[in-house]
């Protein structure tokens, strides 16, 4: 049944990609971004056309590395105008590009990176010049199953592809478009979709934002932009990262706030708490996306993992987060390799997951956390250490909000009001309250504080699905 169903899936991919690359864009607006480099923006392609996937598109997302390896962090390789719709049909009024620009990997290598960025069509109302950057739950080893191909008008639905939270982080994303900010939705998963490698995504999400700050058509006031990042469950595996690579790695940003829930910030517990329980099929596609930007660890995989692990891996390879999450569930992951004792114990896992955990850096900027208290995925008690570590640091600024009532999946959707209000609250100057507080709540939705703004930004997104400009004055 699976087989069928990724193969279909192969088969709708191929005729759409057919259709897209029958069409040849023509060079469009230049842009030029600080280092004076003009940036050809290529146009949308003109209906029926559709997009093609990452994978069938290489000239963008796969581009030879002399384009890029002698670039800065951050700059711009390629930009083209996109559309961008709501379930791959209701096209969003709002204006989009991709960017392609150059990163770098956890070696130190130069490595192409796409973003998608957004901005409320119209006058910038008064104080522009702020950036979000959403990182989305991808939690996927294929790059069909990224945000820059599933939010684009055309593209093979996510009912369809597996990716269905990309579909409904979407809406958080237009809920930020609201308040009037421009975003950023890096795919920070790289051009291996390396699943949870979270220095990795920190890294791609922070040039994705300088990539945008360059980019002269978001009209953003460079280091002046005021920046916040934004992250649940796998997203949030980016955002903590990128939150404590900031002052190292990019630390000329603006970082006014970060806002993460349901924190994967230590492999190792979600590794463990996987283990012949349902989220084991999900957590398996962690350890493939771990694989493929650690050479070592993917060749202790080789070396170790049995036959039985070789299929389940080799069956979940393509498949987005769904598809990963259903097959194979309550499978000992732990009884697929080949080794005494517990795999946790491997030299070359301690190197990985010790590379992977948070907490080793406190982020300069303030941070809001939210999470379920009976998460079932993500355990609440490698939460409380990362913000116990944090806090440890009297500079620290952390609001910690644990809901008892929600789980991971609903939390996702329940706590998001309060991590937009907490980040406009940073984008329009106010401070971030010092040191670091814990909150214990019954359920996130009771907060009424977020109703109202919450409210008006859902309000313009529905607004929005009949053709009003989401985020435009007025």
């Amino acid at each position: 049944m699976q087989g069928r169903q990724v193969r279909r899936l192969g088969r709708v991919g191929a005729v759409g990609a057919a259709l897209a690359l029958s069409v040849t864009m023509a060079a469009g607006t230049v842009a030029a971004d600080p280092a004076d480099r003009p940036v050809v923006v290529a146009p949308a392609p003109p209906l029926p056309a559709l997009p093609s996937p990452p994978e069938l598109d290489p000239a963008f997302y796969a581009p030879p590395r002399s384009a890029y390896e002698s670039l800065e962090p951050g700059e711009i390789i390629a930009a083209r105008e996109v559309t961008v719709a709501n379930l791959s049909v209701v096209p969003v009024n709002v204006d989009a590009w991709q960017l392609s620009y150059r990163s770098t990997n956890t070696r130190g290598e130069p490595v192409a990176a796409v973003t998608t960025v957004l901005k409320p069509r119209g006058p910038a109302r008064d104080g522009g010049g702020k950036l979000v950057s959403f990182q989305i739950a991808e939690d996927a080893t294929a790059q069909y199953c990224a945000p820059s191909y599933a939010m684009q008008l055309g593209s093979i639905p996510t009912l369809v592809t597996g990716s269905q939270i990309v579909s409904a982080e979407f809406l958080e994303v237009q809920t930020a478009l609201a308040q009037g900010w421009a975003v950023s939705v890096p795919d920070y998963q790289g051009p291996n979709s390396a699943y949870a490698a979270g220095p990795l995504g920190g890294r791609l999400a922070l040039d994705g934002v300088r990539a945008a700050e360059r980019f002269a058509p978001l009209g953003l006031p460079g280091a002046q932009t005021r920046v916040g990042l934004w992250g649940y469950s796998g997203g949030a595996i980016a955002t903590g990262h990128a939150a404590e690579l900031h002052p190292s790695y990019a630390p000329e940003l603006n970082l006014v706030g970060v806002a993460e829930g349901g924190v994967p910030a230590d492999l190792s517990v979600l590794l463990t708490n996987a283990n012949n329980a349902a989220p084991s099929g999900l957590v398996l596609g962690a350890v493939i996306g771990l694989g493929r930007e650690y050479p070592e660890f993917q060749q202790f995989l080789d070396q170790k993992m049995n036959p039985l692990g070789r299929a389940l891996i080799a069956a979940k390879n393509p498949l987005c987060v769904a598809y990963q999450a259903a097959l194979v569930p309550f499978v000992n992951n732990k009884g697929l390799l080949d080794v005494p004792g517990d795999p946790l114990d491997e030299p070359v896992v301690r190197s990985v997951i010790d590379r992977t955990r948070m907490g080793k850096t406190v982020p300069t900027a303030p941070l809001f956390v939210y999470q379920s208290n009976p998460d079932w995925i993500v355990p609440v008690g490698q939460v409380n250490t990362l913000v116990d570590t944090y806090c440890k640091d009297p500079a620290a600024r952390v609001q910690y909000t644990r809901d008892h009532a929600s789980e991971h999946l609903s939390l996702g959707a329940i706590g998001a009001p309060s991590a937009l209000l907490w980040l406009k609250d940073r984008m329009d100057g106010i401070p971030a309250q010092p040191g670091c507080a814990t909150r214990d709540v019954g359920s996130m939705a009771l907060d009424q504080s977020t109703w109202p703004t919450f409210t008006a930004a859902v309000g313009e997104v529905l607004a929005g699905l009949f053709g009003k400009a989401i985020g435009a004055q007025g």
